[in-house]
């Protein structure tokens, strides 16, 4: 790829491949959790109305491996960091992954469009804030008082992903699009190399384990485990 000329704003889209290798479980791979784990069980509003019990239980898991010191950033994350310190113009990150390895990597302009683990919101109060702590149905919103409101901040199957304007406005005005670790099967994430390309001006790129569902769809491909064709990648823009 040429970039010698390339000048403007970048958009990243990740997903789930950029933090399994740092220890993560994904969800949708042969091993992933929704071979274990229904998602009509623990991932839906009917779920948490059905049975909040179990779907705090399920996410409490998913919050104490992030928070239990054992996952870290990996050189993937530090190099997306790197790359918007160092490149001339904005660098948003739209991840799909609801960890905290970006933010922990140094990255700021991210979007999380699935929502944020460290987070819970009261389903009256509804404005999110951080939280790292398990949640019970017993638990109690600390501005309202109301007992078993709180749920995680994160977009289930059935509700729509966050910010998807701003992410459409980010995607119309880039002049390279990168998606990195995804499966080009979830949509509406799917579809924003479709998107990019028909702005006809930014050029896409696919960064990932394997071609995805979507890669005939990217001007190019790079293959291999992230923290190798991602920190090369940077490394190549940077120049």
């Amino acid at each position: 790829m040429q970039n010698a000329n390339l000048k403007g704003s970048i958009v990243i889209l990740t997903g789930a491949g950029i933090s399994q290798e740092s220890g993560l479980d994904t969800f949708r791979d042969t091993n992933g959790i929704w071979n274990s784990v229904r998602i009509e069980d623990v991932a839906t509003p009917d779920a948490f109305r059905r049975d909040p019990a179990r779907v705090q239980a399920f996410y409490n898991a998913r919050r104490r491996q992030l928070t239990s010191g054992a996952i870290q950033p990996n050189p993937a994350h530090l190099a997306l960091a790197h790359l918007e310190r160092e490149w001339k113009g904005p660098v948003t990150v739209v991840t799909q992954n609801v960890d905290d390895l970006h933010e922990r990597a140094g990255s700021g302009g991210l979007i999380h469009m699935h929502g944020e683990l460290l987070k819970v919101r009261c389903i009256r109060c509804r404005d999110p804030f951080a939280w790292t702590d398990d949640l019970t149905t017993a638990t109690a919103c600390p501005d309202c008082g109301l007992v078993g409101t709180l749920r995680p901040h994160v977009v289930w199957f059935d509700e729509l992903p966050l910010q998807m304007e701003r992410i459409y406005q980010e995607l119309e005005g880039c002049v390279l699009f990168v998606s990195i670790g995804t499966s080009g099967s979830v949509h509406p994430a799917a579809g924003f190399v479709q998107a990019v390309r028909q702005s006809g001006h930014a050029r896409t790129v696919e960064l990932n384990l394997e071609p995805s569902q979507a890669a005939s769809l990217f001007h190019e491909g790079r293959y291999g485990p992230a923290s190798d064709v991602v920190p090369a990648f940077v490394a190549e823009l940077l120049g």
